[in-house]
């Protein structure tokens, strides 16, 4: 990944002159299935984007209450965009259909105008869940006319994980977004994809937003490496995530953690006193962080080996 960069061919992405950036987004559109797509620095910037390009102020975004767009954007929604959300139960990672359902039907008895349905996939609040393909078969029926977006962020977990070509998950969306510095490993860098007209006003909305940027090749060939050679590698991750999930169930009985429903990279689990248990973990050599006042969250990657998860159960189950 690092030789790609160095030896990347860069050109100004101002002016669509950089050839690395252009094969990457185009690679990004082909294998999500969509006409086209852009680069920007991070997944937050790119649901950002996506607000701004889809929506008008005080318009309704029909949204889950936990997914990142709602929790984790420090109100940017309200603030770049001046929409409101209309939230709806997303606790086991899928938007409840019937919520989504009456909360159109509400909006629209007050003549308020729902711009966009929006969810996250996987779901990281939920422990990384992936969508059902019958759940987004639902949304996408229940959102007929109203464009709907899809918080990609972890996509490629959620393909690793069901066993699926993207595609066969973006083909239920209007747009959708998806980070190659997750679980991918890139260094840094997320991409929106879209129809053609969408993306041409994406592009505006990043340059406001500060995203445009100029010899960007030197990332997007980090990128290009992400998507073509460090998805196949994902499930090794999951199966990580999987054994962490059985040392703390066993360490803590009475977590809520359910070691048969992880199915990502990500392991959630409630603690008496987090802080103590991360500053623990942090002073044997295990990074782990939170989600809420009472919830521990670890996450598996490329750079945790099967050896060093062996060493992090042994200190998670003899933690005080």
């Amino acid at each position: 990944m690092r030789k790609a960069m160095a030896e990347a061919e860069v050109g100004d992405d101002r002016y669509g002159e950089d050839p690395t950036v252009r094969r990457l987004q185009e690679y990004f559109a082909e294998i999500v299935g969509k006409e086209d797509a852009i680069y920007v620095p991070s997944g937050t910037m790119a649901n950002q984007v996506a607000l701004r390009t889809w929506t008008k102020p005080g318009s309704v975004v029909v949204a889950g209450r936990n997914q990142h767009l709602v929790q984790f954007e420090r109100a940017g929604a309200a603030k770049n965009s001046s929409i409101q959300f209309a939230l709806v139960n997303d606790r086991t990672g899928e938007l409840d259909p019937s919520e989504v359902e009456s909360e159109l039907a509400l909006q629209s008895y007050f003549g308020l105008e729902v711009s966009l349905v929006c969810f996250e996939n996987t779901h990281m609040h939920s422990g990384g869940t992936p969508w059902s393909i019958g759940g987004l078969q639902e949304i996408r029926r229940i959102s007929a006319g109203i464009p709907v977006h899809m918080d990609g962020a972890r996509l490629f977990n959620a393909v690793a994980s069901q066993g699926v070509e993207p595609s066969e998950i973006t083909k239920y969306v209007d747009t959708v977004m998806s980070c190659v510095s997750k679980g991918l490993s890139a260094p840094v860098g997320s991409l929106l994809a879209g129809p053609s007209d969408f993306i041409d006003h994406a592009k505006v909305e990043r340059q406001i937003l500060g995203g445009q940027m100029r010899q960007a090749g030197i990332i997007a060939a980090a990128g290009l490496v992400a998507l073509k050679e460090m998805r196949e590698r994902l499930p090794e991750d999951h199966y990580h995530a999987t054994l962490l999930a059985g040392a703390i169930s066993d360490r803590y009985p009475t977590c809520g953690l359910q070691p048969e429903n992880v199915r990502t990279n990500i392991v959630i689990f409630e603690h008496p006193d987090p802080a103590s248990f991360i500053s623990y973990l942090k002073s044997q050599g295990v990074l782990a962080g939170t989600i809420s006042p009472t919830h521990v969250r670890l996450v598996t990657h490329s750079d945790v080996s099967f050896e060093s998860i062996e060493l992090a159960m042994k200190i998670i189950t003899s933690a005080p």
